[in-house]
């Protein structure tokens, strides 16, 4: 208490000068309106910079509350969008259904919607993975379309996907024929475009069109009769006289697969029966 007591007696000076200081200014800028209105300006900046000060820290203080409400809307979003996707497929399918439900051929043919999952176009072979299986009603030897034309032949399959041989591919060759013509031949790639195949064995003496259509022949239990296939580009000599080679621009882009049909043929058990007992015969 002693210290403190010298102490203000030591200063006393200057607490004093300081007390006539505030009681000056207070004179001065109560009294004058000119220096009161300076007084309020620099207070409201001061008050600004300060109170501009005290919110951007705790801004920054709320930053991870804030980054953090971010990513649950983020992630609310994303499942939206995965949602919305879920009722665009759903509503692909009804609409592909939908298609086939005027279908004549709908008594003989059971479709079974599926998605592509892996394709590939410049190989020497290739193949097309689908995400449907067995538990989905797939089968080997199944054929396989989308909207435009045919894809290809269903070969391996498991309980959730299955393998299809692609047209473009040399192992599968498709009895196809002239739109509107009993002429047919064997489709089959030669492995130089992705976008067109060789008509093999077509009779020389029909007439043949550049445009011409050509579709499935119907002679096999694995496709109907007329489904797209593509259209005749040229023609050329067989090594046999008696034929001509077609060059068909396929209707399928295989560039950009990804809705397709797997087509089961409900008579294919009964007409392979048929065919064996001929061969038997």
């Amino acid at each position: 208490m002693h210290n403190l007591i010298d102490f203000l007696l030591k200063n006393s000076k200057w607490f004093l000068f300081i007390l006539y200081v505030v009681i000056s200014c207070w004179l001065l800028f109560s009294n004058n309106p000119y220096q009161h209105h300076i007084y309020l300006t620099s207070a409201n900046k001061v008050s600004r910079l300060v109170y501009g000060s005290a919110s951007g820290v705790t801004e920054y203080f709320n930053l991870h509350d804030i980054n953090e409400d971010l990513q649950l809307r983020n992630a609310s979003l994303e499942q939206e969008v995965i949602d919305l996707r879920h009722q665009l497929r759903i509503y692909q399918e009804d609409a592909y259904a939908d298609s086939l439900a005027t279908d004549s051929l709908m008594s003989q043919f059971k479709f079974v919607i599926a998605h592509v999952i892996s394709n590939s176009v410049s190989r020497a072979h290739n193949y097309i993975t689908l995400d449907k299986g067995s538990l989905d009603g797939i089968k080997p030897e199944m054929g396989v379309v989308d909207q435009n034309g045919v894809v290809g032949i269903v070969n391996i399959v498991g309980e959730h996907s299955s393998r299809v041989i692609s047209v473009l591919n040399p192992k599968m060759r498709l009895s196809c024929k002239v739109k509107g013509s009993e002429y047919f031949g064997t489709l089959v790639w030669d492995g130089k475009n992705s976008d067109e195949a060789v008509l093999e064995e077509m009779p020389r003496h029909e007439r043949f069109t550049k445009g011409d259509t050509i579709v499935t022949s119907g002679y096999s239990a694995v496709f109907p009769e007329g489904i797209p296939v593509g259209t005749v580009m040229s023609h050329a000599k067989e090594h046999d006289d008696n034929f001509y080679a077609l060059r068909i621009k396929l209707f399928t882009d295989f560039n950009t697969l990804s809705t397709v049909r797997v087509i089961e043929n409900l008579m294919k058990d009964e007409l392979n029966g048929l065919s064996a007992g001929e061969e038997n015969d």
